[in-house]
């Protein structure tokens, strides 16, 4: 049994599940600094994002796994149904049950966000769809993922819908500014889905998942890389400067640093297998860089009380 625990929780990729927080974070912070904000639509809201975040992580495990994506050659980290830890059966049932958790909790969400009746109508079909965007994404006869349309669909579930989502689940009015530090947020998720991709590009090209990366190839990709975090640098700073004091908001600057270095080592790559040590650099960046959007948000907020 405690063999089988194990297995489901490498299945359900926990070290992810920070990363899958980061637009529920930047979206309670940006209703904090307009003055409002609930404590159990916090929790809630993070539980359900690491719902459906574990949600995506089986169906990928399940989905590569039945179609031979993960086999030997696969550079990232041992599969459940790869490795055999795991059966087919078992992670189905997986898959029911953090499904039925993740509707539990985001209705518990919806509950405690005291939403009138158009808006409960609104988010449970915006829950829906993200369940089903966490399943298909290589399960089904024509997975989006396959398509290359992963980039799309992390930037808008992942930046978009999730910073703007928690926002307005607080209870604070949504305006068209609140889509830059969604757009930014939503790039950085995406940019550590490129370095996987890029990880990844050999072994998925062999195996006809024509992902972006693939589709563009490794050179290509990686200047894709570079324009993904210098957009997301740019549309934080921008909200910032617009929405509050210019010359405080030159510190969220200091968040190039660290990106700068990452980019550097991004273009050093010469080969996939060398791609691998980068991708939890690239979380730690994404984590970085809206915290540190977040922190100079607050600190310009209460610097006006």
């Amino acid at each position: 049994m405690n063999r089988t625990l194990r297995a489901w929780a490498t299945a359900c990729r926990p070290k992810t599940l920070p990363l899958a927080c980061m637009s529920i974070l930047v979206g309670s912070v940006l209703a904090l600094s307009a003055g409002t904000l609930s404590w159990p639509v916090l929790a809630l809201s993070f539980c359900t994002a690491g719902l459906l975040q574990v949600l995506s992580n089986l169906a990928n495990d399940y989905g590569d796994g039945l179609r031979g994506v993960d086999d030997s050659n696969r550079l990232g980290p041992v599969r459940a149904l790869q490795s055999g830890m795991l059966t087919p059966a078992q992670l189905k049932l997986s898959l029911f049950i953090v499904a039925v958790l993740a509707i539990i909790s985001g209705l518990w969400l919806i509950q405690a966000a005291a939403l009138d009746a158009a808006d409960v109508l609104i988010f449970s079909l915006l829950g829906v769809l993200s369940i089903i965007a966490a399943l298909t994404y290589t399960l089904g006869r024509k997975p989006y993922g396959y398509a290359g349309l992963g980039d799309a669909s992390v930037w808008l579930f992942f930046g978009c819908l999730g910073v703007l989502g928690s926002c307005y689940l607080h209870g604070a009015a949504l305006h068209a500014s609140l889509l830059l530090p969604a757009s930014a947020c939503g790039l950085l998720a995406v940019a550590v889905l490129n370095v996987n991709n890029m990880r990844d590009i050999d072994n998925d090209r062999s195996h006809g998942k024509h992902t972006l990366a693939v589709r563009l190839g490794l050179s290509r990709a990686q200047l894709y890389h570079q324009a993904l975090l210098l957009a997301a640098l740019l549309l934080f700073f921008i909200y910032l400067a617009v929405n509050h004091s210019f010359f405080p908001s030159l510190l969220f600057l200091l968040a190039g640093i660290p990106v700068h270095r990452h980019a550097k080592a991004i273009r050093r790559v010469q080969s996939s297998a060398q791609m691998a040590p980068l991708l939890p650099a690239m979380v730690g960046c994404s984590m970085l860089v809206n915290g540190w959007f977040c922190l100079v948000l607050l600190l310009q907020t209460f610097a006006t009380v």
